[in-house]
């Protein structure tokens, strides 16, 4: 187990420049562009992938780095270069986590590759877990999977929702209920092979942020699907429901939930994402403050202002801190037995909202215009206190977690 540093080593300082690089080059060239158009940036996309930063490989690598700090890294400089592109890289990751934690070998073998392609075949991924009805309450949720055992067969039907790359992927992964009694205890996930009949995008969204993401409902109409798309396999998911239904009937503890399973996994990486959004909010006010003169004298002059980014930069840091922790910990197999991974994404969302928001400020009425990025990072942050989790979920899962009550 690596000790927790918060040096890189040269391996993974060459892997930051590089992506870095990238982001510089490419992403933020072409962030106004892809904001403005609203669609799917493949040719982006397929960029990274000629360079291997779209690859199976790629994250795998950073993945089961053993300091934890891998992905972490790599999200921060790809949301540093623009959070609509970043998510449109990474959107596919979330589906494959769900594949990686819960399925087979023999899925994860055949699945996680198609659900990346190849440099010249490009290939995307989307999680389904959402629904109209049932966002963060994932007891409420409706979609119903049901057994064919003749067939050997499930057959799926219902609406998902804010599905990131729903659609348009070539596979999904969807989260359905199997037994509507055991509420969030009765749910499991599933693999939709490409080409499935009955599979189609519902309404695409037109978002007040991370605009070159796509994000829309997924309708499941008689959707049916060989049995060995269900992830983990049948047997196992049966010796998970006889044991939920057991301590159902004796008021036992919960049960593991796969689609909860996979939030919890990815929240630092979704705060390391938030963590990028703010750098680069921070890094636009620090340079138009030394820069930008005002009554004879740069505006950093001005204490009010030069205080604005003191704390924007102390957030920021505070943020990446909880953020490193958080994944360290996760790789390390330590529990987080105060809702760290939680706290990583609380805390780095709420941060990325406010110092986007400061640098608006220090930019003043430029800071408002398109002509600077700060509008767009603003814009861009405020999903980060909503997605995979408000802030109200995530304080809610921490309460719970250092008081051991059951806080509603």
């Amino acid at each position: 187990m690596a000790e927790f540093t918060m040096e890189l080593n040269e391996d993974q300082r060459g892997v930051r420049d590089w992506i870095h690089g990238f982001a510089a080059e490419v992403m933020r060239p072409a962030a106004a562009e892809w904001d403005e158009r609203e669609e799917f940036p493949w040719p982006v996309v397929q960029e990274a992938a000629r360079i291997g930063l779209y690859s199976l490989d790629f994250y795998a690598q950073q993945f089961f780095d053993p300091t934890g700090l891998g992905i972490p890294m790599a999200m921060e400089e790809l949301f540093w270069g623009d959070a609509g592109l970043g998510l449109a890289i990474t959107g596919t990751g979330l589906a494959a986590i769900g594949v990686l934690t819960n399925g087979t070998e023999e899925q994860i073998g055949t699945w996680l590759p198609q659900m990346y392609g190849d440099a010249t075949d490009v290939k995307i991924a989307a999680f389904c877990s959402s629904e109209p009805d049932a966002g963060s309450d994932v007891s409420a949720m409706r979609t119903r999977a049901v057994y064919d055992e003749a067939k050997d067969e499930w057959v799926l039907n219902g609406t998902k929702t804010w599905a990131t790359n729903g659609g348009i992927a070539n596979v999904h992964v969807v989260v359905a209920v199997v037994d509507p009694e055991l509420g969030a205890r009765g749910h499991a996930s599933f693999i939709v092979p490409p080409g499935t009949p009955g599979l189609s995008q519902g309404q695409k969204f037109k978002k007040h942020g991370i605009r070159a993401s796509h994000t829309a409902e997924v309708v499941l109409d008689g959707v049916r699907l060989p049995g060995h798309c269900l992830l983990g396999g049948k047997d196992k998911l049966d010796e998970r429901l006889a044991r939920a239904r057991e301590r159902v009937r004796t008021g036992g503890a919960r049960t593991h939930n796969a689609a909860m399973a996979t939030f919890e996994a990815s929240r630092p990486t979704v705060g390391a994402q938030a963590v990028g959004i703010a750098r680069a909010a921070y890094e636009v006010a620090l340079d138009y403050a030394q820069t930008r003169v005002q009554f004879g004298r740069p505006v950093i002059d001005n204490q009010g202002v030069a205080f604005q980014l003191a704390d924007m930069r102390t957030r920021i840091d505070a943020a990446r801190l909880l953020v490193w922790r958080a994944s360290w910990m996760a790789t390390a197999g330590k529990p987080f037995t105060a809702a760290e991974g939680s706290m990583s994404k609380l805390f780095a969302g709420e941060t990325a909202k406010a110092v986007t928001a400061q640098a608006m400020q220090i930019l003043g009425g430029n800071g408002y215009t398109r002509e600077y990025p700060v509008e767009r990072m603003h814009r861009d942050a405020a999903i980060y206190t909503v997605f995979e989790g408000t802030s109200e979920i995530q304080r809610l899962v921490i309460a719970r977690t250092i008081s051991d009550v059951p806080i509603r």
